[in-house]
This record gives structure tokens, sequence and C-alpha cells, in this order.
């Protein structure tokens, strides 16, 4: 599927309403939305079953985005698609009692995992699973949705992530796609200080299939990635996508920018540096449109009524 200007203004959306609330909020985490903007446009643009105006439907897609620091990615995100999210809510980011808390809440519609401790969002893939066995019919499958999940260096460094990973692999869990967010950066130092895993081997050792995106600027190269993954039968998929911590800003590649806001000047330069020059919270109204027409698309994804069972 080829990619327009129209959708880099729409990344760049993401990244900027993302950097806006962290400024405006003085707290919160830059870095990772502006590298993995990317994959969570075109994942929701062209690959995760879901119907913004029935957030709660049951065999919607769900997505699990396991670091948690980069709810307002998140966040931007859902607000462009239609959901209950308004731009008020955006601008009070991390307030006390605010539809937008630092780390997503399942109470949004649109969120479909809270989290924050790393090592989460694998667990719902296995739930799924199990439920379509349950309810499935050789002429009637009810359950037939996917678990896609965003993790971070971070994430895998975690214990839990071995042991979920054995696990989902051991079980064949087809229903699992995982994009891994790799940018060789931790909190509080270049990655390679901690861990030097061969990811590739590890998760094929699990039993996974592993594929891998090197540029994630490449919206060519993750939407070929997703659309390989979602044919895979009988194992897991892990896509490690290479970005760079903090794209587009004056710490790019730094482990500064992971978790210290940007100034209203820093934003300014981070916009131009994307070609983005618009003032805080503004939408282009050729993303909108973008936008309004992802979502009549998405809106032909109709909850089906089940009359046996």
């Amino acid at each position: 599927m080829s990619f327009d200007k129209v959708d880099l203004k729409a990344i760049n959306t993401i990244r900027a309403l993302s950097i806006d609330m962290i400024t405006n909020a003085q707290s919160g985490h830059p870095g990772f939305p502006l590298d993995a903007a990317p994959m969570l446009y075109i994942l929701y643009k062209n690959h995760l079953k879901i119907n913004p105006k029935k957030p709660s439907w049951f065999n919607r897609d769900r997505f699990v985005l396991s670091p948690g620091h980069g709810s307002s990615m998140l966040y931007a995100l859902l607000h462009l698609m239609g959901y209950q999210l308004s731009l008020e809510d955006l601008k009070a980011f991390r307030k006390l009692g605010s539809k937008t808390p630092g780390h997503p809440e399942i109470t949004v519609d649109g969120v479909d995992a809270a989290t924050g401790p790393l090592g989460q969002g694998l667990g719902m893939a296995m739930a799924a699973k199990r439920l379509s066995t349950i309810y499935n019919q050789k002429d009637l499958e009810v359950i037939d949705n996917k678990v896609f999940a965003m993790v971070s260096d971070g994430d895998l460094m975690e214990g839990i992530s071995h042991e979920s990973a054995s696990l989902v692999g051991h079980l064949k869990l087809d229903n699992l796609i995982v994009l891994y967010d790799s940018n060789d950066v931790t909190l509080d130092a270049d990655a390679d200080k901690t861990l030097n895993d061969d990811v590739k081997k590890r998760f094929e050792a699990y039993g996974w299939n592993y594929l891998k995106v090197s540029d994630g600027n490449d919206l060519e190269e993750i939407d070929g990635a997703l659309n390989t993954a979602k044919h895979f039968v009988n194992a897991p998929t892990i896509i490690e996508v290479k970005t760079i911590l903090g794209y587009g800003s004056p710490y790019v590649g730094r482990n500064i920018i992971h978790g210290n806001p940007l100034t209203k000047e820093e934003c300014e330069i981070t916009k131009h540096k994307l070609g983005y020059n618009y003032n805080p919270f503004d939408v282009p109204e050729d993303v909108q449109s973008r936008f309004e027409s992802i979502n009549k698309k998405q809106e032909k994804n109709v909850p089906r009524m089940v009359t046996k069972f």
C-alpha cells in the first residue's frame, strides 16, 4: 500500500500533540512518542480491527501499550480516531481526575489495558484463544480477534517477559503480534550498558516468528511486516522495529529525552525539524479529513449478531 504526504503529516500530528501535552503538563516522556508514532499510525490505519463508535465491541482487536509512560501518544491517536477524548482532555494530561492520566487506564474509551509496570502485553492472546475454543463452531467464528502489543527495550529486560514469551511460544498463539520499539536507549543510559541479547535468536528459541524493520520511519516497511505477521499460523510474531529515541528533538538518541519534558522553544524546534509548523494543539484540516476516512472504513467492522451456540 502506498502512503502520501498526508500520512506523514498525520504521524507528525500525533508526535506534535504528544509533546504539546507533555510540555503543557510540564511532566511526561516525550522520547518514545517521537520515535514510535509511525508504528502506531500504521497499525490503526491499516491493521487493527476496531470500531471507534463501538469501543466495547467484544470481538475487536486489542492493542496493549506496554510502556505506559508513552500514554500521550496513545491519547493523541485516540482523539484523532474519534474516541471520546477531546482537545480539552489532551490539555488536561496528567492532571488529577482527567481522562488522560500519566499511564493509560481502562476507564478511557479505546484503552484496552492499564499499563506501566513493564513486561505486560502478552496475556490477552491466551485468554482470547481459550474463548475461541469454547465458543467457535465450524460454521460460526464468534471470536477471531488478534492482540497487538507494543513493547520497549525496557520491557524485554523484565523477567516476566521471558516467562510469558516462553509460554506464548509453547502454546503457539498465532493471534499475538508484538511490535518491539528497538531504540537502544533506556531510562538511564544506552541499552548496551545493561543488555546485549540477540532478540532474534531469543524469540525464535521460544518458538516465535521474528521479523525486522530496519527503519522505523519507513511506512511501507512497517506495513509490509504487519501484513506478513498477520498471515503466520501456529506461532506468535515479534517485529523488531529500529527507531531513534526522541526523533526530531534537540536530544535525539539520548536518554535525557526519555522522561524530561521539552520546553516550548524546544517543542518549536522539534516541530520545525519535522516540517510541521502549526501552533500547539492544532490539527491540520487535511489530517482531520484523513482520520475521518479511516474511521469510515473502521465503521464497517460491525459487531456480528450471534443467534446460536
